[in-house]
């Protein structure tokens, strides 16, 4: 009860940040969808090009959670383990700031991509704009999500909580001056409609970091680890070890994200009605997602600190602590879809056939809460132990090489429409928790052998 206790306190806060963080982009999209539709797909179509960048650079940098908690958890060893957090924080932020800078030169080029994409050439300036705006915030993103790794390896997610919910809560103000246009003495800031979400986001996401730093700075519980009190050249070899360490998440993340936004175009063919119900499936399942997703994170942090303490035996506590908690939250997912799909279905869409058809949707995404649970938070455990790679291919072969060939089959060929492909991520769902769950138990005896733990048994 104690591990339940101290998962769910690291959880619940993490949860709220992934909700907040997820609702700005529906905020950008609800205010510029008032504006005008041609304003409302510029917003999207820009956040297309935003989003995958997002997931690569904030996965490739959430090793530094399993450093840092690694170092945290070792100090039980060795009391200058803890003089290693600021190290690995500091060259976080160098390859923080390399990223940052490298997403915000992307952005700014991605408009060459619209004549190839055959993006409608009205929505070129707004999109264009849109990106132009938004780009000036990579870097801050970047950092932001750094230090927010570095906070929640060492058990302390709430500050992170507080100031992403502040800053979506200035995002609406925010929004309407770069959306609408606004005077404040002799500053005028221009009406940029929709595109200016670009813009009030990359501002927001500035604020949050300053904030952050501020606060990590100031604030008592982080006076002993002091990231920001020395400067320290690059060390090219710890910066190696991040990324070694970190690009194999980016990746395996950028693939499942990656899986579903094809499925929208394999599934174009099939008409306005079978899109549109993927998207209402989709969008509230990825609602849903953030639960399991929270509790993965909050299980690496935790593998990590006991990684760090060579214990094993807690390790291996943890692992089946985390799969019953998660399992116990899916069942509660489950429920909730099986009572509530119509009533979910009708929130996006007023249209029967829409309803009905992603009610059907919905039915496949109960039956795949339980594995999918399974396989992100043995992820976490695996992430917690520094295992990344193979992990990687793992997610490669279960989504690219079953799940999406057997989506397409039962699709398009034997035309089972969108039920098929989501069958088919059922399958890959499954295939995946399967493997992570057998590379985990692998991982848990390399350790224990590592470790020198007499008599381990499962």
């Amino acid at each position: 009860m104690i591990e339940v206790r101290t998962l769910l306190t690291l959880m619940l806060p993490i949860l709220m940040t992934q909700v907040a963080q997820a609702a700005f982009g529906l905020v950008d999209t609800i205010m510029a969808g008032r504006v005008s539709p041609a304003d409302l797909a510029a917003v999207s179509l820009g956040v297309s090009f935003w989003l995958p960048l997002i997931f690569l650079i904030s996965g490739i940098l959430q090793a530094t959670t399993a450093l840092v908690a690694q170092a945290y958890g070792a100090q039980i060893h060795d009391q200058n383990s803890v003089k290693r957090i600021p190290l690995i924080t500091r060259q976080a932020l160098w390859l923080a700031f390399v990223l940052g800078l490298t997403g915000m030169l992307l952005l700014q080029l991605s408009p060459l991509l619209f004549s190839p994409l055959e993006i409608p050439l009205p929505l070129h300036e707004k999109t264009k704009l849109f990106l132009y705006g938004i780009s000036f915030g990579m870097p801050a993103i970047a950092f932001y999500t750094t230090l927010r790794c570095y906070t929640e390896a060492l058990g302390r997610p709430r500050p992170v909580t507080i100031i992403s919910i502040v800053g979506l809560i200035l995002t609406v103000p925010m929004n309407y001056m770069f959306i609408y246009g606004y005077q404040i003495g002799s500053l005028t800031i221009p009406a940029l409609g929709g595109a200016g979400c670009g813009f009030a986001t990359a501002i927001i996401q500035w604020l949050m970091l300053v904030t952050l730093l501020v606060y990590l700075s100031c604030a008592r519980p982080y006076r002993a680890i002091r990231i920001l009190s020395h400067y320290n050249h690059p060390d090219f070899m710890l910066i190696r070890r991040i990324i070694v360490l970190g690009f194999p998440i980016g990746i395996a993340i950028f693939f499942e994200v990656a899986l579903f936004s094809v499925a929208a175009i394999i599934l174009s063919p099939l008409g306005e009605t079978v899109i549109a119900a993927h998207q209402v499936a989709l969008s509230a399942t990825t609602q849903l997602f953030m639960i399991p997703l929270s509790l993965a994170t909050a299980v690496t942090i935790r593998m990590g600190q006991f990684y760090g303490q060579k214990d094993a035996i807690a390790m291996r506590r943890l692992r089946r602590v985390g799969l019953i908690l998660g399992s116990s939250l899916a069942l509660l997912s489950m429920s909730f879809i099986a009572i509530f799909r119509y009533d979910i279905t009708a929130i996006y869409s007023r249209d029967l056939d829409v309803q009905q058809l992603a009610a059907t949707l919905l039915l496949f995404a109960m039956a795949y809460q339980l594995v999918d649970s399974w396989q992100v938070t043995t992820a976490g455990c695996l992430r917690g132990m520094q295992d990344t790679t193979v992990p990687m291919w793992i997610t490669l072969f279960a989504y690219w090489v079953v799940a999406f060939p057997v989506g397409i089959v039962l699709s398009r060929v034997f035309n089972y429409g969108a039920q098929g492909f989501w069958f088919g991520l059922l399958i890959g769902l499954t295939v995946a928790a399967t493997l992570l769950l057998l590379r985990l138990r692998v991982s848990e005896i390399r350790l224990a052998i590592k470790f020198k733990v007499p008599n381990y048994k499962n």
